[in-house]
């Protein structure tokens, strides 16, 4: 292994510290420079199943409704100015008519804020929060963005557990035990990443109660909203908003195939008008007078993009999703050593857990995926990077043959390592 790899290892029996300097795009990063050139005479193609980019395949095409009205915008002239700090009041309101539609109540512009992405999202809620002595209860396994976002402001993390042999449900007993005066908010993450579990309704109320019981407010990240294919349909957080303030966070790139347009929200789903004293109005928006959103055209296409994408390009993303995560399920079940606890029912990427007492030379989760790289040109996310040790993280939005490919070279890895009896 390199000096790289090295480094992370040294980093991964120290979790709050590892995960909050440990990100995504770092360790792939590391990853891609293991990967050995030469193999097989240098014929042997790369196949990323780590990057939650759907553009990076054949399978996922961005409409082209979608298109059309980012170029009708930029070429009205009308759009090259500064939007305003919040977001183009056009954008606001065709966002808060669309996340509406499966609400119980009307959101309106000024519940919503136009972000870069749902990255600057989930940074603005870390901010908005942060206060001296402050902690935020984070999911384990999730997304490293809020420890980094976290440990910038000073906020003290707390992590509760996922559940796999629950469907990654939220550990509440945990949640009710972390919680204290200074806790800020409970994060969860639905449809789930990096788990790919989708929430019951049942749940999501018990959520709810649970930040209500302890007196904190839940961000839910939904930058996967609508993405689930399983039985149970996806329902956003701030259908309980009268039960407990919601900050939903949420963007364009997924379900639209856009990732690198940037358009995301913050919207605060507060029908009992927590979040609507002067103070906190006031907080917000003098925060967004520091941030830049996304271009101002892009902004300007939103109202056209989400009335005139059909129902049949999103029924056709997941039916894309359904299948090429019974792919990855169906190639997992030959392979002894990885264990598939829970069937992803949501989202792009699954959980699976190494036995690595099945495996003779593999010490953890990063030693696997590094060596994985080297040998057989196939990149896959160590679990440690979203605070799992010995788990996996398979991105399953991926071309069918890249992902058959992928996962048959995995086997062949695991076979090459495989104790011997």
């Amino acid at each position: 292994m390199d000096n790289n790899c090295s480094n992370i290892i040294h980093h991964q029996h120290h979790e709050t510290r590892a995960t909050s300097t440990i990100t995504i795009k770092g360790i792939l990063s590391l990853l891609m420079e293991n990967i050995d050139e030469n193999l097989d005479g240098g014929s042997k193609r790369v196949i990323s199943l780590g990057m939650g980019d759907p553009t990076l395949t054949t399978l996922f095409h961005t409409p082209k409704v979608v298109e059309e009205a980012v170029a009708d915008s930029l070429h009205s002239h009308k759009f090259h100015g500064y939007a305003p700090t919040a977001g183009l009041l056009q954008a606001r309101i065709a966002i808060a008519e669309y996340l509406s539609r499966d609400l119980p109540y009307q959101l309106s512009s000024d519940d919503v804020f136009i972000t870069s992405g749902c990255t600057q999202a989930i940074d603005v809620s870390v901010a908005m929060l942060a206060r001296p002595g402050a902690n935020i209860l984070l999911p384990r396994p999730g997304f490293p963005i809020y420890e980094l976002s976290a440990a910038f402001r000073g906020v003290e993390v707390r992590h509760y557990d996922l559940l796999p042999e629950k469907g990654w449900e939220v550990d509440l007993d945990a949640v009710e035990a972390l919680a204290d005066q200074n806790t800020v908010a409970l994060v969860i993450i639905n449809p789930g990443n990096p788990c790919g579990n989708v929430y019951s309704y049942h749940h999501l109320e018990k959520i709810a109660e649970t930040a209500k019981r302890v007196g904190t407010i839940v961000i839910s990240d939904e930058v996967y909203g609508h993405l689930a294919f399983g039985a149970k349909p996806f329902v956003p957080m701030g259908v309980f908003g009268s039960v407990v303030p919601v900050l939903t966070l949420g963007s364009l790139s997924k379900r639209w195939i856009v990732p690198g347009w940037r358009l995301g929200w913050f919207v605060t789903n507060d029908p009992s008008s927590t979040f609507r004293e002067p103070k906190v109005v006031e907080r917000i928006k003098k925060y967004f007078d520091l941030l830049g959103g996304p271009p101002t055209f892009i902004q300007a296409a939103v109202p056209q993009i989400i009335a005139n994408t059909e129902e049949t390009f999103f029924n056709k993303t997941i039916d894309n999703l359904r299948h090429t995560a019974d792919i990855c399920c169906t190639e997992i079940k030959d392979i002894p050593c990885i264990v598939c606890p829970y069937r992803p029912e949501g989202s792009m990427a699954m959980m699976v857990k190494l036995n690595l007492s099945l495996l003779e030379d593999i010490s953890d989760d990063i030693d696997f995926c590094f060596k994985l790289a080297k040998e057989e040109s196939v990149i896959i996310l160590p679990g440690t990077a979203v605070g799992l040790k010995d788990w996996l993280r398979i991105t399953f939005a991926a071309d069918p043959c890249a992902l058959g490919e992928g996962m048959k070279r995995i086997k062949s890895f695991c076979q090459r390592h495989a104790r011997k009896l």
